[in-house]
């Protein structure tokens, strides 16, 4: 059985995007610096999915291609899908995708769908993603659904992708927390412009 591991981009003081993040402002008021280690290394990279590229360092590429090859689907917010514009249909990992909501979108319940909506909670939407992946990992990735993890105790590795940038202020990740992980550093990658830091929820 795969593992359930979040996965984000954080700034040096914690906020994974910029203050009043939206559609037509996906990463916030100035929340960009948070994504420049995607081009800003020497080694191209081709997401699976969308046909995305990036410029990375050899051993982001490294570490952003095992972690793509072993995930199994994605858990995520319906904010973070909006924003998204749902990927225009196809997530660039190009997993299956279990989004959390309160309120279903009709458009994308149809045969073929990559989207899963669920709207009994955290619990639920684990157990519906881990029945998708099978034997892969199932990857959490904002700031509300690890908060809901942690909480729930669900979680079995955290990673994070550290920039050398100070926001001051946006959408702090570790917040609204009942009660704090007990964790344990486990790898620690050097990237251009980025940290790949990964620790183990102690349970």
């Amino acid at each position: 059985m795969g593992k359930v591991i979040f996965n984000m981009t954080m700034s040096l003081d914690g906020f994974v995007a910029g203050p009043n993040d939206a559609p037509d402002n996906p990463l916030g008021d100035g929340g960009e610096p948070l994504f420049t280690w995607y081009s800003s290394g020497d080694t191209d990279y081709e997401f699976p999915g969308m046909g995305l590229n990036a410029k990375i360092s050899k051993a982001s590429a490294k570490r952003l291609d095992k972690a793509i090859k072993s995930a199994g689907t994605l858990v995520t917010a319906r904010k973070t899908f909006d924003i998204a514009n749902a990927w225009n249909g196809q997530h660039p990992v190009d997993v299956p995708v279990v989004v959390l909501t309160h309120h279903v979108p009709q458009e994308w319940v149809k045969e073929g769908s990559p989207f899963t909506f669920v709207t009994d909670g955290i619990e639920s939407a684990i157990r519906q993603a881990k029945a998708i992946a099978g034997d892969k990992d199932v990857y959490v990735g904002t700031a509300t659904t690890l908060q809901q993890c942690l909480n729930a105790g669900l979680l079995d590795e955290i990673c994070i992708d550290l920039v050398p940038v100070v926001l001051g202020k946006g959408v702090k990740l570790f917040d609204n927390l009942k009660k704090t992980p007990e964790l344990e550093q486990f790898s620690v990658i050097e990237g251009h412009g980025v940290t790949h830091l990964a620790y183990r929820v102690v349970k």
